[in-house]
């Protein structure tokens, strides 16, 4: 008698800012868009790409965005698993085209966005006044002036600051490559090599012209491991035409090793998969005239 292992349903916590609730849903046996119509029956609206994010053990946040994003989060959560349960993760809806709640409205304290700000325990109290009358409805509007979406002006300036004028870099092993700086960027989607780094490392062939490798969008050269800190992961490659770096880290990198960063600290790097502190530098690019190079 052959015995098949069920996948149990999970119950999932959403955040939105202004309420929560929870769905039931088998993250092995259900697919993306399951997930999305019925977060959007439950939620009454349309929910798509770049309205779902998920919290991973109390730490960062990420896009759930697509059928990649989603194989990601299974394998979190089955490499999470005690007991050959899964890990649950709590994920988090909103609509990026709609703004969050004004100054004075109901904030709900378990979405993403408002579990840093100190908001104060009366001004989450939906619709009701401070026993201290208008000074605290000042404080809370003071706290948000400058900005629609509730990160204080200055706040929002200091990180724009440094996220233009400094990019992360740490090193690590690509194939048979050691000591390689890489770039590690959330912005990109995949993990990328320069065209002129794989040339020379023998990635693709030395004598690879347009049409081969060539010029014509994004080109997968296969899957490789990259090793940072002690660890070594596989990941698909894609050839990229970046001229400031040999190798960049992007997103499904950083969500497979659990990568933690810190806004304050540039140079703290954990990955949340083996809690490792890895080794990172903050580079800054300048051209030929001395200008910063923005790294997008």
């Amino acid at each position: 008698m052959t015995h098949v292992k069920a996948h149990p349903t999970s119950v999932l916590d959403i955040h939105t800012p202004t309420a929560s609730f929870s769905i039931a849903h088998s993250l092995q046996e259900d697919n993306l868009q399951l997930l999305f119509d019925k977060l959007g029956a439950k939620g009454g609206l349309r929910v798509g790409p770049g309205m779902v994010k998920y919290g991973w053990l109390d730490g960062p946040v990420f896009n759930l965005d697509d059928d990649s994003d989603y194989a990601i989060l299974l394998w979190k959560a089955s490499s999470a698993s005690v007991d050959g349960s899964l890990h649950v993760p709590t994920l988090h809806l909103h609509d990026p085209d709609k703004p969050l709640p004004p100054p004075g409205a109901y904030h709900n304290p378990a979405f993403y966005a408002f579990k840093h700000l100190d908001l104060g325990a009366e001004s989450t109290i939906a619709g009701k006044k401070s026993k201290k009358g208008s000074r605290k409805a000042k404080s809370v509007k003071s706290h948000y002036s400058g900005s629609s979406d509730g990160v204080a002006q200055h706040k929002r300036d200091f990180l724009n600051f440094h996220a233009e004028n400094g990019v992360r870099t740490i090193h690590g092993k690509i194939g048979p490559v050691d000591n390689v700086r890489m770039l590690l960027k959330k912005g990109y989607r995949h993990v990328y090599v320069s065209r002129a780094f794989a040339k020379r490392h023998g990635f693709i062939p030395r004598d690879a012209m347009p049409g081969m490798y060539g010029f014509n969008g994004l080109v997968h050269i296969g899957r490789w491991p990259i090793t940072v800190g002690r660890t070594t992961t596989q990941h698909d490659v894609y050839l990229s035409e970046e001229t400031h770096f040999d190798v960049v880290l992007g997103r499904a990198f950083m969500e497979r090793r659990a990568v933690i960063t810190d806004l304050v600290d540039l140079t703290k790097v954990v990955c949340g998969d083996t809690g490792e502190t890895v080794d990172c530098e903050v580079v800054v690019i300048r051209d030929g005239t001395g200008d910063i190079v923005t790294v997008t």
